[in-house]
C-alpha cells in the first residue's frame, strides 16, 4: 500500500454531526495500541498483535501519512479511517485504486460512528481526487462490515478465498449514492 500521492495533507479537520476526523497526534498513541492489540477488533483481521511488541515498536505519532484519519469523539480517539493506494493488492480489480480501511474500539461499535466517519472520509476523497474509485475488502463472515460497505455504496466485484476465509471485494465509484 502507498499513500494517496497528489493530495494536500493534512486537510483541515473534518467535522461531522458527532465526530472530528483529523491527523494523528502523539495523544492518540495509547488508543492505536489498543486498536492493534484488541482481540475483538482483530477477529476478522488475523488476530491481535502482542501488546508488548506494540508498546516497543509504535512511534510517538502513529500512522501519520496522507489518508490516515483519527476518528475523534469529544476529544478522544475512538477509531481510525485509512485511505491508501492499493498498489500491491492481491486482486487485479483492486490494484492501483484507493483502498478504504477502518478500525474502531469495541466501545464505539453499534452507534453509527463508522458509517459517519467513513462517509466523511469518502466525501473528502471525492473533493481531493475527483473521479477516484475506492475498493474495500472484508471477510464475508464480518456481517457488520458487509452492512457498512453496502450503506457506503460499495457493490460486490468478487469473492475469493484468502487467509483461510472467504473475502469480499467491493468497489465504490464517486458517483454512487451516499448515506
Amino acid at each position: 500500500m502507498e499513500d494517496l500521492g497528489r493530495v494536500g495533507w493534512p486537510p483541515e479537520p473534518i467535522r461531522t454531526e458527532r465526530l472530528v476526523l483529523r491527523e494523528p497526534e502523539a495523544r492518540d498513541r495509547a488508543a492505536f495500541i489498543e486498536l492493534l492489540a484488541s482481540p475483538e477488533v482483530h477477529t476478522y483481521l488475523g488476530g491481535p498483535r502482542p501488546r508488548d511488541e506494540l508498546e516497543g515498536g509504535t512511534p510517538e505519532v502513529p500512522e501519520r501519512w496522507p489518508g490516515s484519519f483519527v476518528v475523534d469523539l469529544d476529544g478522544s480517539m475512538i477509531g481510525h479511517v485509512l485511505l491508501r493506494r492499493a498498489t500491491g493488492h492481491r486482486r487485479p480489480a483492486a490494484a492501483g485504486k484507493t483502498d478504504l480501511g477502518y478500525l474502531f474500539l469495541p466501545e464505539a461499535w453499534g452507534r453509527g460512528y463508522a458509517a459517519e466517519a467513513c462517509a466523511a472520509a469518502l466525501d473528502w476523497l471525492d473533493g481531493a481526487l475527483p473521479g477516484e474509485p475506492v475498493v474495500l475488502t472484508t471477510q464475508t463472515a464480518n456481517t457488520a462490515s458487509m452492512r457498512l460497505a453496502a450503506k457506503l455504496g460499495f457493490t460486490e466485484v468478487e469473492r475469493f478465498e484468502a487467509w483461510d476465509a472467504e473475502q469480499w471485494l467491493g468497489m465504490r465509484s464517486p458517483l454512487q449514492g451516499r448515506l
